[in-house]
């Protein structure tokens, strides 16, 4: 087991659908994290194009791509020439009428190390996934690499401690959060800060509740709405590194283009899990109702 593992992510806006430059954004901050000394780094959810989940739009499917295709190929390349392991996001075409939003994973390697399919998929003004994604059939799986098992699961799945868990019970050392999330502008401040913290708190709380650092990269910058009268998204970056115990090791801003690094303590994590048991004493055989839409 590696002692220590430098992580990175990436924290950026996106302005357009132009993909080759949002690519090559991409890769100018992924190359000053590898020049850092980063081995592993995480680029947030849908980087290629604007966050086209603001309407339902049937034209939107067109920047969808195959996998492998053009971005797998290109970030592929990109972890090879830097020897990295590179968690990537996109929008993937699996067939004539059948896309996901999915996370592709490259082991210092133009090959596909992995990939990870989105299980949850949201539904609410501005945020209509429901339309385009197609719900993840892979399961909970995290996949192997160089510097560990990693646990990728994407935004919304964030919100649901099942999916930590399942991760973490197959042996992910590190979970991964490539994210898009922001504000209604119409929104209160007060209740935009609700939201925000409310984000945080659940990844911090899947950290605490499996012992495992969680990585999470989310976009930044306003994103107008392409419908008339719609007030568009703030995204709120804020993408941060938490320890084993939740613990906040490094936060971007929620405005600006950021790219963060940190040195993980593996051993600490190890040590972690053995003075907090929580898997030692979970109660399985009296969960058996969680796998229930509701108890009557």
């Amino acid at each position: 087991m590696k002692l220590s593992l430098k992580i990175g992510i990436v924290q950026q806006s996106v302005g357009s659908n132009n993909k080759l430059e949002n690519w090559t954004k991409s890769a100018q901050r992924v190359k000053q994290l590898a020049a850092d000394g980063c081995e592993c780094i995480l680029l947030q959810e849908l980087h290629s194009t604007l966050y086209f989940c603001q309407q339902e739009d049937v034209d939107a499917f067109d920047l969808a791509e195959p996998i492998p295709g053009d971005a797998t190929a290109y970030f592929g390349q990109l972890a090879a020439a830097l020897n990295i392991v590179l968690i990537t996001s996109l929008f993937e075409k699996r067939g004539s009428g059948l896309y996901h939003n999915t996370a592709v994973v490259f082991d210092r390697s133009a090959a596909i190390a992995g990939k990870y399919r989105k299980m949850h998929i949201p539904d609410d003004p501005g945020f209509y996934e429901k339309f385009y994604f197609t719900p993840g059939d892979m399961g909970f799986e995290p996949i192997q690499t160089s510097v560990g098992k990693l646990g990728v699961l994407v935004c919304w799945d964030q919100w649901y401690p099942e999916a930590a868990r399942l991760m973490a019970m197959a042996g992910a050392d590190i979970l991964f959060y490539p994210t898009a999330i922001g504000w209604d502008k119409t929104d209160t401040l007060d209740e935009q800060l609700r939201q925000q913290d409310a984000w945080q708190t659940i990844q911090r709380a899947h950290a605490i509740a499996n012992s495992v650092p969680v990585v999470v990269a989310n976009r930044v910058g306003f994103e107008p709405s392409p419908v008339a009268g719609d007030p568009g998204i703030q995204f709120w970056g804020h993408s941060f590194i938490a320890g084993p115990q939740g613990e906040i090791l490094a936060q971007a801003s929620n405005a600006d283009e950021q790219v963060l690094a940190v040195e993980l303590d593996l051993q600490r994590t190890e040590h972690v899990k053995r003075i907090w048991p929580y898997f030692r004493d979970r109660r399985i055989d009296a969960y058996a109702d969680l796998t229930k839409r509701w108890r009557d």
